[in-house]
């Protein structure tokens, strides 16, 4: 079944539930670091109150453990949203109850209201019915916008839409779909996509789906390390999953069969993870046994850029590197400039791969920036994504 968008249903006058992703990052003082995710939001938000919705707008925010804690709260969110919109947002202090209910009838429409985060309740978490049927009490129409939670199946991503008339993914959730269906239905060819990070076991999924789609496969990070370490490279102190070097062995065997699997042939590697300590460049047979590798080095940087320049798409999650520390951060850079210098379709998702990105200064020159980490690497898996699918039964 197809999915709804917001734009094809009828919204004036409604009371209309958005589950949006404001789970953004704060500092010390509460204060939000990074509202990439709040400004993504803004065109359903804005399309809703044009179309003379009462926008009712949900999320959730860290790990409050089903309590409510001042520390978890979206205040913050609603300030800065009113900046944004140049309207008040006002703050619910729950998200279910009588108050919000008299809260939301007295609102008019154009109207934003931000309900209190979500996961205060551990029913949310836990999909409880009572709870989701509360949640759905509190509108006429829900729209899904927020991709980075479509992969749970929680109250406010699956189980109110049970309850509600009208369902509908807002326009990031399309554009999020969109994008990503280009690198799993039919991608353009050359195909070649890049994961880092630190675990083979976050990505098994990923590239045992991707085998039968790529052309070729970079991998970098510290999942690296556990593969080199299953060819019988010594790999020093780096990272590795003892318990994935088998598989590794096996999954290599498989997918060398049916693809070009590369991997770092150089390294930047250091006496310790420290940013004043001894470092220098090794290739793989040169890794000693007391030093830990912490970036691609520069050989591997030009094989993998010169893959990246022949790609007609391109799909890239995962850090090459430990991009955080200045010293190990050029080889995350380098791929970010040569995805961006591509002139093919590029999807880049997870939180370090954006944050590397935008650090990198590139981000305008990416294809798609995917807001999901975990959404998007499930999607690509080909799983069913919970908040998707309760998107296409409709309402």
């Amino acid at each position: 079944m197809a999915i709804r968008r917001v734009d094809q249903i009828e919204l004036k006058a409604n009371r209309v539930f958005i589950r949006v992703d404001f789970n953004v990052p704060l500092n010390e003082k509460n204060e939000i670091t990074d509202d990439t995710r709040i400004l993504l939001s803004l065109p359903t938000i804005r399309f809703l109150g044009e179309a003379g919705g009462k926008v009712i707008l949900a999320s959730h925010l860290g790990r409050p453990r089903g309590k409510k804690d001042p520390k978890f709260s979206l205040a913050p969110v609603a300030e800065r949203l009113s900046r944004c919109l140049s309207k008040k947002v006002a703050l619910a202090n729950d998200c279910i109850g009588e108050e919000v209910q008299r809260q939301i009838e007295k609102m008019g429409e154009g109207e934003v209201l931000l309900l209190e985060n979500l996961r205060f309740h551990p029913e949310e978490e836990r999909n409880d019915e009572t709870f989701s049927k509360a949640l759905a009490s509190l509108c006429d129409v829900y729209i899904n916008d927020a991709f980075g939670a479509a992969h749970r199946g929680h109250a406010s991503t699956e189980g109110m839409t049970r309850y509600v008339k009208t369902v509908a993914a807002g326009f990031l959730m399309m554009k999020e779909i969109e994008s990503l269906e280009k690198a799993i239905m039919n991608p353009r060819k050359p195909y070649v996509a890049i994961l880092g990070g630190a675990k083979v076991s976050d990505k098994i999924g990923v590239i045992e789906n991707l085998l039968d789609k790529v052309t070729t496969l970079l991998v970098g990070g510290g999942m690296a390390y556990t593969f080199l370490k299953a060819k019988g490279f010594e790999i020093g102190k780096s990272l590795v999953e003892q318990d994935q070097i088998s598989f590794s062995a096996a999954l290599l065997e498989r997918a060398e069969e049916k693809i070009k699997f590369l991997l770092p042939q150089d390294h930047i590697a250091a006496e310790r993870m420290d940013v004043h300590a001894k470092r220098q460049i090794v290739k793989n047979e040169n890794i000693t046994p007391d030093w830990v590798c912490l970036d691609i080095g520069p050989e591997t940087v030009r094989i993998f850029s010169e893959e990246i320049k022949s790609a007609k798409t391109i799909f890239w999650n995962g850090p090459m590197g430990v991009f955080e520390m200045d010293p190990f951060s050029q080889g995350t850079f380098a791929i970010a400039k040569a995805v961006a210098s591509s002139s093919a379709f590029s999807i880049v998702g997870g939180g370090d791969t954006v944050a590397a990105v935008n650090k990198a200064g590139v981000a305008e020159k990416i294809g798609h920036i995917s807001t999901g980490g975990g959404a998007s690497l499930e999607f690509i898996e080909g799983k069913k994504l919970p908040g998707i699918e309760a998107l296409k039964r409709g309402g």
